[in-house]
């Protein structure tokens, strides 16, 4: 039983210290003064401690508030830290705990990972609006770029193509979809919520919301360069404009005069009437475009883990997005994505619903921890170690994308999993015991182990018994000792906790 339970403990059963609001999950840990002389009487197998570095810190580093309490944001974390006494924008600050007051295994800066869309100029159309992301908003974003868009019920995203490929989850609605490939075949689809559509470098397309949904439709669109700005599209209208109007005619083989009444520059997104679902493409000589540019995503059956979900999208499923793949995760609350990393590709994310917590691990000891709303955008580069922590109460949703045809990942706890237990217990003197229980298997989305001191920490702080700030606040101040003997809740302290 840890020092950071027992505080807990102390807290709920005399009750020297103010309830609050519910908040996300908290972690407890052992005491890293004593952490020697544990190692000697009960993990008797266990390595001796490293005589080269320091043992690692046990300072709390739980976020101190999330978006269900209402604690006053301020730069403290324990003793460190001091109020702001200048002005300050308590609404940024308060979904912004772990950059306000940053947990002490932060070190370095690693650059700006968080971007919310709702800070990127919109830009408005009658039929609907967009805006996007690239790196102009956030540089550290070189692989991909993001662009969300609304279409009113029938408006229409006009005829263009593009330098790069285009890859769209729906977020709401249905679109319909349009294109011709360079060999003249042709192909149609109505995409609905949780689904996927892909476009090939060059290929020409449109999108029209249908009225499936009196709102129409917005979607989510990547494209794999950071540097991507949707005002280089190239469209249809805009193209005609700025041609001589007898090369158009010359070109359709037609009269100059039936041209007179096209559009003097581009309509971008217009009004237009709702296609219905089963609309078919004019009949081609070259037949259909054999790999459809649109794929069934809210239809795939997701993999069920100990602390959520996942399904994965890539070419091996959807054979045309050669260029971008996806993993979509739900995390329950007090569950994590595993610790991982992405090998070969940089991550894209974006985050639908719930709050989470990442912390980026770059190495040479840097490593910065942000937080993350919906709406907000990630950004995680190459092989950089990673996590993504729930720290609400609802579930957390969220997109992991990659400029890439395949998903990859590494699992920290596989990796260790399957090393030879001598080499892993000579680096983290961690017990043979400790060790047997890593998953040989990823983890991917986990759960805080059964029965342990921290599910029991966690109900009593989500229950609202005690305040994660009060906890963080008797750590320092609690009559119990760090370096003390160590004990369990007695009968009275698990009875009071139970009936939470």
């Amino acid at each position: 039983m840890g020092k950071f339970l027992a505080t807990v403990l102390c807290a709920v059963l005399y009750g020297s210290l103010a309830a609050a609001i519910p908040v996300g999950n908290v972690s407890a840990s052992s005491s890293a003064s004593s952490s020697t002389a544990q190692a000697a009487t009960s993990t008797s197998d266990s390595a001796s401690p490293s005589p080269t570095v320091p043992l690692a810190s046990d300072d709390p580093n739980f976020w101190l508030w999330n978006e269900t309490t209402t604690t006053d944001p301020q730069p403290e974390r324990g003793t460190l830290g001091a109020n702001i006494l200048g002005p300050q924008n308590i609404a940024i600050d308060r979904q912004n705990p772990d950059i306000l007051a940053p947990p002490t295994t932060d070190q370095g800066t690693v650059g700006n990972a968080k971007w919310p869309f709702s800070l990127s100029k919109q830009q408005l159309n009658t039929g609907g609006w967009v805006r996007q992301q690239n790196v102009q908003q956030m540089p550290i974003a070189t692989a991909m770029a993001g662009v969300n868009m609304r279409l009113e019920s029938g408006a229409i995203r006009e005829l263009h193509w593009h330098q790069t490929a285009e890859w769209a989850y729906v977020l709401s609605g249905s679109t319909q979809i349009s294109s011709v490939d360079q060999l003249g075949r042709n192909y149609v689809a109505t995409v609905r919520q949780g689904d996927l559509w892909y476009f090939p470098p060059g290929i020409p397309h449109s999108l029209q919301a249908t009225n499936d949904s009196s709102e129409g439709t917005e979607f989510l669109l990547i494209f794999p360069d950071g540097n991507f700005n949707d005002d280089d599209t190239l469209l249809l209208t805009d193209w005609l404009a700025h041609t001589p109007k007898e090369v158009i005619a010359k070109n359709f083989q037609d009269n100059i005069a039936d041209w007179d009444d096209i559009p003097g520059s581009q309509l971008y997104i217009f009004p237009g009437v709702p296609p219905p679902d089963n609309q078919q493409p004019p009949t081609s000589p070259a037949g259909e475009i054999p790999q459809p540019f649109s794929y069934a995503f809210s239809e795939v059956t997701p993999t069920q883990y100990t602390g959520g979900t996942a399904k994965i999208a890539d070419s091996t499923t959807f054979k045309v997005a050669t260029k971008i793949a996806v993993a979509e995760v739900t995390v329950e609350p007090g569950a994590m994505r595993e610790m991982h990393w992405h090998p070969t590709q940089s991550e894209w994310g974006f985050f639908l619903e719930g709050t989470a917590r990442v912390t980026l691990f770059a190495g040479t000891a840097i490593a910065q921890t942000f937080d993350y709303q919906p709406g907000d955008i990630s950004y995680i580069p190459t092989a950089y170690g990673h996590y993504v922590e729930n720290t609400g109460n609802t579930t957390l949703k969220f997109l992991e994308i990659f400029n890439s045809d395949v998903f990859q990942d590494v699992s920290l706890a596989q990796w260790l999993a399957l090393t030879p237990p001598a080499l892993v217990k000579q680096h983290l003197q961690l017990s043979d015991a400790t060790i047997s229980r890593f998953n040989r298997t990823k983890g991917v989305v986990v759960g805080g182990p059964a029965g342990s001191d921290y599910l029991v920490a966690e109900k009593a702080a989500a229950a609202g018994i005690v305040h994660i700030a009060t906890i963080n606040r008797a750590n320092q101040e609690s009559d119990v000792q760090a370096d003390g003997p160590r004990h369990g809740p007695d009968d009275e302290g698990r009875e009071l906790l139970a009936q939470y």
